[in-house]
C-alpha cells in the first residue's frame, strides 16, 4: 500500500496503489481534504491519518510514500512523510520515502546552462511572437519555404518541456528566422557565429535526451524498478557522452556534428572543455537527487532478477526461499518467459510467501506524482469561479468519480432504488 500526496494550493489528495494475492494492481484516489488554516508537515499529517483512519485502513500495511518534494512533505523531522513513516514503524511496519523522480527530472534538468543561448533565443521568439504582424508575416514566410515547422514555441516555467522543444524548433528553423530577421532589419548575428551555433546544438541534444527521459518517467501503473533503469540508463549515457566529448568525438551528437560539417574551419574543440563541464555536473545533480532510490536499489534488484542475486547479500528471512527458488530450473524459465506479476503470480504461496511479499512491496510503490498531477488539472477543470457553490465534498465525489478505474454496476444500483408508485 502506498500514499502519494501532491499539494494544492489549499487542498491535499492522497492516492493509494494496492497489490492483491492475484498480484493485481490497484491506484484510487483515497481522498481530498480541504486545508483552511496552516499547511505545516504536522497538518498535511493529520489529514492523511484522518483519511487512513476513516478508510479503516492499517498503518503497519504502508510501505512508502511519494511526494512532490515541497518543505513541508520532506523535513527531516516535521515534515508529513517522516510523520507518516514515524507513524508506520510505531505501528510495527516500515516504510521508505521517496521524492517523484518526475519532478527530480526537472530540478536536474534546470541545472543545464550554457552561456546566454537560452536569453537569447527567449529573446529572439519574443520579437516575432510578441508583434502580431511579425507573427503573420514569419507563418506565412514559413509557410512558402515548406520549413519543417509552421511557427516557433515560447518558453514556460511552468511546463518542464518547453525548454527542449523552443531549442529544437528554434535549431531547425534558424536558417529561416535569419532571413526573416535580415529582412526586417533586425540581423540575428549570433545565427552566423559558429561557436555559438554549436553551443545551441550542445543544449538542444543534451535537452532533447531530458525531454525523452520526462516523457518515459510519465504514465500510471509504472513500477519503481522500470522508472529507476530509465534513470539508470539516462545516467550511464551521460558517462559515455563525457567520455567520448573528451576526445571531440561527436558520433552521438548529431546536432553538433551538423555543425562541425557546416563549419570545418571553425575551432569548435575550445568549447570541449566546456561542454564536458555541463555533462560532469548534471551527472553529479542526478546522482546526488536519486539517492532515495540508490537506497532500495538491493530490493529492487532482487524484485527484478532474483536469479542473479547473491543470497547472502539479501535480507536473512528471504535467503532460504530465494536459494529454493534459484535451483529450481523451471521457476528459472518461467522468469525468463512472463512479466513480472505473472512469474510471481506463479509462484507457491506455501511455498514462497515472503519472496511475494516483497514482490507485493515493490509493486505497491509509487515512483511519481503523476497521477496526482493528472487530478489537479481536473480539480482546476471543475473547480473554477463559475461554480463558486461547489462544495469541497462534491468535489471530492467528482474527482473520485473522475480517477477511478472501478466499472460501476449501474442496474444493479437502480435495482436497489426501485419502488412502487401509487397511480393517481
Amino acid at each position: 500500500m502506498r500514499a502519494q500526496m501532491p499539494r494544492t494550493l489549499h487542498s491535499c489528495s492522497f492516492f493509494l496503489r494496492g497489490v492483491d494475492d492475484t498480484f493485481y494492481i490497484t491506484e484510487e484516489l483515497l481522498d481530498l481534504q480541504s486545508l483552511k488554516g496552516t499547511t505545516t508537515g504536522k497538518d498535511i499529517f493529520e489529514a492523511v491519518s484522518d483519511s487512513i483512519d476513516q478508510a479503516g485502513l492499517q498503518w503497519d500495511k504502508l510501505c512508502g510514500i511519494t511526494t512532490d518534494g515541497a518543505p513541508a512533505m520532506t523535513g527531516e523531522h516535521k515534515g508529513m512523510a517522516s510523520l507518516v513513516c514515524a507513524k508506520v514503524r510505531e505501528s510495527g511496519g516500515e516504510a521508505v520515502k521517496m521524492h517523484c523522480i518526475i519532478h527530480q527530472e526537472a530540478l536536474c534538468a534546470k541545472t543545464v546552462q550554457l552561456g546566454d543561448v537560452i536569453n537569447t533565443v527567449v529573446k529572439t521568439v519574443n520579437i516575432i511572437r510578441a508583434r502580431g504582424l511579425y507573427h503573420r508575416e514569419f507563418q506565412a514566410f514559413l509557410s512558402d519555404v515548406d520549413a519543417e515547422y509552421g511557427d516557433l514555441l515560447y518558453q514556460s516555467e511552468v511546463y518542464w518541456l518547453s525548454r527542449g522543444s523552443v531549442l529544437q524548433w528554434f535549431y531547425s528553423l534558424r536558417s529561416n528566422i535569419g532571413k526573416f530577421l535580415k529582412e526586417k532589419g533586425r540581423p540575428l548575428h549570433e545565427l552566423s557565429d559558429p561557436l555559438w551555433l554549436a553551443d545551441l546544438a550542445f543544449l538542444v541534444y543534451l535537452t532533447g535526451h531530458l525531454n525523452t527521459l520526462n516523457k518515459r518517467l510519465q504514465g500510471k501503473e509504472q513500477l519503481v524498478p522500470q522508472l529507476y533503469a530509465h534513470m539508470k540508463a539516462f545516467r550511464a549515457k551521460l558517462r559515455l557522452s563525457e567520455s567520448q566529448l573528451r576526445n571531440f568525438n561527436v558520433a552521438h551528437f548529431p546536432t553538433l556534428t551538423e555543425i562541425k560539417s557546416a563549419f570545418p574551419n571553425a575551432k569548435l574543440s575550445a568549447k570541449v572543455g566546456e561542454y564536458v563541464s555541463v555533462i560532469t555536473s548534471l551527472i553529479t545533480e542526478v546522482t546526488q537527487r536519486f539517492q532515495d532510490f540508490s537506497v532500495i536499489e538491493k530490493e529492487i534488484t532482487l524484485f527484478v532478477a532474483p536469479f542473479s542475486v547473491d543470497a547472502e547479500e539479501v535480507e536473512e528471512s528471504l535467503q532460504l526461499e530465494l536459494i529454493e527458488m534459484q535451483c529450481d530450473e523451471s521457476l528459472k524459465n518461467q522468469h525468463q518467459l512472463l512479466s513480472l506479476p505473472d512469474f510471481y503470480r506463479s509462484l507457491e504461496k506455501a511455498k514462497f510467501p515472503l519472496i511475494r511479499r516483497h514482490a507485493k512491496q515493490m509493486m505497491s510503490l509509487f515512483g511519481s506524482t503523476y497521477i496526482c498531477e493528472q487530478t489537479f488539472s481536473l480539480l482546476t477543470l471543475n473547480k473554477s469561479r463559475l461554480r463558486t457553490r461547489m462544495t469541497d465534498s462534491l468535489l471530492g465525489d467528482i474527482l473520485h468519480i473522475s480517477t477511478t478505474k472501478l466499472t460501476p454496476d449501474v442496474p444493479a444500483l437502480l435495482q436497489t432504488k426501485a419502488q412502487h408508485h401509487c397511480s393517481h
